[in-house]
């Protein structure tokens, strides 16, 4: 062929070659090579690019194992705290701790009470021992434990559990500690037997029968003699601890010295913490709060000179020992008054915020559209209907009121034009302790179910109310929310606080209706979420620089509190022997009270019954106060919840309570104190849900009769209501049966020839047939009747 094109043949189709490759003869060679060198470089550059990200990504986390190393091994890092925790009674932790303590100071003297600097070892640790058998000290300790130690016997025996190796308080703690979020375990193995064969299987078989209350990591250790806590020790040096996150959110100072200065005859002194700082960095314009006194501002800060460090000399004289142990303040830090954090638990309202104001042109033009719309449509309603009542009356049910004006079920008005402030002495009925007792018309208010004197209890009344609160418990359990209508009092005063809901899902319910003057001076905030990672952001900015008002991690400081009861204080100096003080520094908004909601769910070693409103102490992270909550069940499709009148086991609730703002996540534990000098005992454990005073919390009643007739599409129906108003004035609402049938209280049917004279009432039920096998028998027919509940009826108290 002539021509100046030249013939390119197709190349031989390999194995690998690709689509590309094998239709590149149909180009001609200018741009074949063109397009081969483009892609070639960019292939080139790509390649080299991910490479070379890739080789930073590994130097970045080669450079971060390395520094968290020399953190933890270095001087500037705090002492790792070990608790020690017996599984078992019958151990003895005290020889244990010995021998870690003695092997770490060999060529050391020790300066603090249980913490040593080893030089061998390279490592600075405190040694804690969990007291058996205390709650609170142990629970303290795991908090701020960098490694939990539980030490089982290999020769123990418990009968009382079915583990061989642990007891039924070794099992309490343990469900506590998982709670709590569990930092670094390791297990020791103790009274191991000396033939190595034995010794081998004795431990596989404590292993494998204790492998499964721990996570995966954990390390099983013999520790028997000091050659396997040295073992242990050379493995611990270099080991990476994990620690719960929320702990890592917030600074904290383990307190290895308490003292307090008085000044006079003042009931306020000045506590002084010292010891080493964890986690964050603090400032002095921070708020503080200390575990079992409450939150405080600070005065001072003062670094003292390290008193245990770790490249010390060798060989220390006491005279040396005496000059370190007295304290040298290197410099101090005061708060700036500008800047200084104040001190804020409740909001201070306005009293003229709710003020009506002097409405302006576009308002009351608006207004008269209102109201001309409104007079087209006319609705009869009762006499006193209100706006906001008669927007719950759905426009199917006005045919009702057209011949009774003075009949339904709306709330009453008063002399002062208030609903719900009615003279009759049945307006002081309410739902929560009459309606867990069939028949119950004692007068009884919130405040008289919530208190009562103990003064006057004996122990036959205590048990008979522990009894009757079982019966509850139980009637509460087996029939939820059922109340029997009081024979004594008419039904429209008993319940006149509560309405009927057509829909609980999307029926409208305003959350600031009828709330308490008090309900102002909690703090809301606009978005939660948004507020919370704001707040993180800027603690986690301030940890990062270096502030001249801040003090790093790993600084021996004392913190001077000021303002702190003189009770509280000599409280704490006698607490700190036995168990560890520890203060946390707070973010911003924590000390300001809100309504705080957890999901807690009932201990599984806890029989008795937990009434809603009962005081119970809850431990959320550092911070411990009392309060009663309300518990509550959770829906998904829907902002309304529904009261719970005891905390059931086996499913998770929401308990929600007055207390001071925190940030989630933070586990709770919720203990509660059955006598008066009786130790506390765990009843709940979950953790903080939100931060949220709008959710609504609805107290529901079922009103349940009993089918006596039943025709085609009609059913007569007794024991509900026992007169004809309350008949009357239930009329709007709907009815149910169990099997889901619906219905509409027809009229009024007196009975005669009886007793005690009863009212019946005739239903039409919306079905087109209904047999009487149906619905006579045990099926109930049941009114759904809400009442509002919202959390002011809780008490917070401060301890």
């Amino acid at each position: 062929m002539g021509g100046s094109r030249v013939q390119v043949n197709k190349a031989h189709k390999s194995r690998f070659s690709s689509k590309s490759s094998r239709n590149l003869h149909k180009t001609s060679d200018k741009d074949r090579h063109a397009i081969s060198k483009a892609e070639r470089n960019v292939g080139k550059g790509a390649r080299a690019a991910r490479i070379q990200r890739s080789k930073m990504i590994r130097d970045q986390k080669r450079a971060a194992v390395l520094k968290e190393k020399r953190e933890l091994s270095g001087s500037r890092s705090p002492p790792r705290v070990i608790v020690l925790f017996a599984l078992c009674a019958s151990l003895d932790l005290e020889s244990l701790a010995d021998d870690l303590l003695s092997l770490l100071s060999k060529d050391t003297c020790v300066v603090l009470p249980g913490t040593v600097a080893s030089s061998e070892y390279r490592t600075r640790i405190t040694v804690l021992k969990a007291p058996h058998g205390d709650l609170l000290s142990c629970m303290e300790m795991a908090k701020v434990a960098d490694l939990m130690v539980f030490v089982a016997s290999a020769k123990s025996l418990c009968e009382e559990t079915d583990s061989n190796y642990v007891d039924s308080f070794g099992n309490q703690c343990l469900s506590v500690f998982r709670s709590l979020g569990l930092p670094g375990t390791a297990v020791f193995i103790r009274d191991l037997p000396s033939d190595l064969k034995q010794r081998n299987e004795l431990k596989k078989t404590c292993t494998s029968s204790l492998s499964s209350e721990f996570p995966e990591d954990c390390k099983f250790y013999p520790a028997d003699t000091k050659d396997d806590l040295h073992k242990f020790l050379w493995l611990f040096k270099e080991q990476r601890l994990k620690v719960p996150h929320w702990r890592t959110q917030r600074s904290y100072l383990l307190a290895q010295k308490v003292g307090a200065v008085y000044e006079g005859n003042s009931e306020k002194c000045t506590l002084l913490l010292t010891g080493y700082l964890r986690s964050r960095s603090l400032s002095v314009n921070q708020l503080v709060h200390v575990s079992g006194a409450g939150d405080f501002q600070l005065s001072k800060i003062e670094l003292l000179k390290d008193p245990c460090p770790l490249n010390s000399r060798k060989n220390q004289d006491l005279m040396d020992a005496d000059e370190v142990n007295d304290t040298e303040v290197i410099g101090s830090l005061v708060p700036d008054p500008l800047n200084h954090e104040a001190l804020v638990v409740e909001n201070i309202p306005d009293p003229l915020a709710g003020e009506q104001t002097w409405p302006t042109e576009a308002e009351m033009a608006k207004a008269d559209e209102d109201q001309k719309k409104r007079k087209i449509k006319k609705r009869s309603l009762p006499h006193g209907t209100s706006e906001y009542q008669a927007a719950w009356i759905v426009d199917s049910d006005e045919s009702d009121f057209d011949d009774e004006n003075d009949d339904g079920m709306v709330l009453d008005e008063g002399e002062d034009g208030l609903p719900g402030k009615e003279t009759n002495k049945y307006s002081e009925f309410d739902g929560d302790d009459v309606s867990l007792r069939l028949g119950d018309s004692e007068e009884e208010t919130d405040n008289d179910s919530v208190m009562m004197e103990v003064d006057n209890l004996t122990r036959e009344k205590i048990q008979d109310e522990l009894k009757e609160l079982k019966e509850a418990h139980a009637a509460d359990e087996e029939f939820p929310d059922e109340v029997d209508t009081p024979l004594d009092a008419p039904a429209r005063k008993r319940f006149a606080k509560y309405r009927g809901l057509k829909s609980f899902r999307t029926s409208s319910w305003d959350p600031k209706e009828s709330l308490p003057q008090d309900y102002s001076k909690i703090f809301e905030f606009d978005n939660f979420k948004r507020t919370q990672k704001h707040v993180l952001a800027k603690a986690l900015e301030l940890d990062q620089e270096n502030c001249k008002h801040c003090i790093p991690v790993g600084s021996y400081a004392r913190l001077q509190i000021k303002d702190v009861p003189s009770a509280v204080a000599s409280k704490l100096c006698l607490l700190s022997k036995r168990m560890p003080v520890t203060t946390c520094g707070l973010l911003k908004h924590e000390s300001k009270v809100s309504v705080l909601h957890f999901s807690v769910k009932k201990h599984e070693t806890y029989d008795a019954p937990i009434k809603s409103k009962e005081e119970l102490i809850f431990h959320v992270g550092f911070r411990q106060f009392v309060g009663r909550p309300v518990f509550s069940s959770e829906f998904i499709n829907t902002d309304k919840n529904k009261m719970e009148r005891f905390l059931h086991a086996g499913r998770f609730s929401v308990a929600s309570i007055y207390a001071p703002i925190s940030f989630p996540p933070l586990p709770s534990i919720i203990l509660k104190i059955s006598g008066e000098n009786a130790s506390p005992v765990v009843a709940a454990v979950g953790s903080l849900k939100t931060v949220d005073p709008d959710r609504i919390i609805l107290k529901r009643v079922i009103l349940t009769g009993y089918p006596q007739r039943v025709s085609k599409r009609k059913a007569s129906v007794r024991h509900m209501f026992y007169n004809p108003e309350d008949v009357k004035w239930f009329k709007p609402v709907e009815l149910y049966t169990k099997r889901g049938l619906r219905g509409r209280i027809k009229e009024p049917v007196g009975t005669h020839g009886m007793l005690v004279m009863l009212e019946t009432f005739t239903i039409n039920l919306t079905v087109s047939t209904l047999t009487v096998n149906y619905l006579m028998g045990r099926i109930q027919i049941i009114c759904y009747l809400v009442k509002d509940v919202p959390v002011n009826s809780m008490i917070l108290i401060v301890v």
